[in-house]
């Protein structure tokens, strides 16, 4: 760990290997080992996957584990045909929702303004929206905690959302955002890496 100075302050850096595990050198794995992932890995994950910046501290994100063969037999049909084969390899599949009655916990986790509550009650769409945008930002970060305690992770969006929630979430309160494949690389886990688009196409300075 490397710090530098800035205002008199210290802050502290991740080193090139730190940098390496979660951005440059980690990969989307499209196969598994068949090693399994314990209880206490998934525990660490959400450890450290449940910090990132929210609206309001609302953390919307909602996280079912599947890795039982009958979970899997109710799951893979949803997903794309082209994604089956890596979810079935995977030791766990996350489904990955938005709770849209994430403001029932404003009073908890936000407890100097509990009154949004009553304003997200108010306006669904905005719940939404923001929710929605909150959930995004965990997702992200979902995937570095993985790479963070040594796990590989394959997030997808091509799948039936409205079977899944019909699935797992009959009660029309969880609504799923992505799933994550997680596990250890198998054979062929991952293709060549592929270009990133340049400084001049993606950034503008003002």
């Amino acid at each position: 760990m490397d710090t530098v100075s800035e205002a008199g302050l210290s802050r502290p850096q991740l080193d090139a290997a730190g940098r390496a595990l979660l951005f440059t050198d980690a990969r989307t794995a499209s196969s598994f080992a068949p090693t399994p992932v314990t209880d206490a890995e998934l525990t660490e994950l959400w450890d450290l996957a449940k910090w990132p910046p929210t609206a309001a501290n609302t953390q919307p994100l909602r996280v079912l584990f599947v890795r039982t063969e009958e979970g899997k037999a109710r799951l893979i049909p949803h997903l794309a045909e082209g994604n089956r084969p890596k979810s079935q390899s995977a030791p766990v599949v996350a489904v990955l929702a938005l709770d849209t009655s994430f403001h029932e916990h404003v009073p908890q986790v936000f407890p100097h303004n509990p009154g949004l509550k009553d304003v997200y009650e108010a306006n669904k769409d905005l719940r939404i929206t923001n929710g929605t945008f909150s959930a995004a930002l965990q997702i992200g970060y979902f995937v570095l905690a993985a790479r963070a305690v040594g796990l590989v992770a394959g997030p997808m969006t091509g799948f039936d959302k409205a079977g899944v929630d019909a699935e797992f979430f009959p009660d029309g309160r969880f609504a799923s955002l992505a799933v994550v494949n997680l596990g250890h690389p198998g054979e062929k886990a991952w293709r060549d890496r592929l270009p990133r688009l340049s400084p001049e196409t993606t950034l503008q300075w003002a």
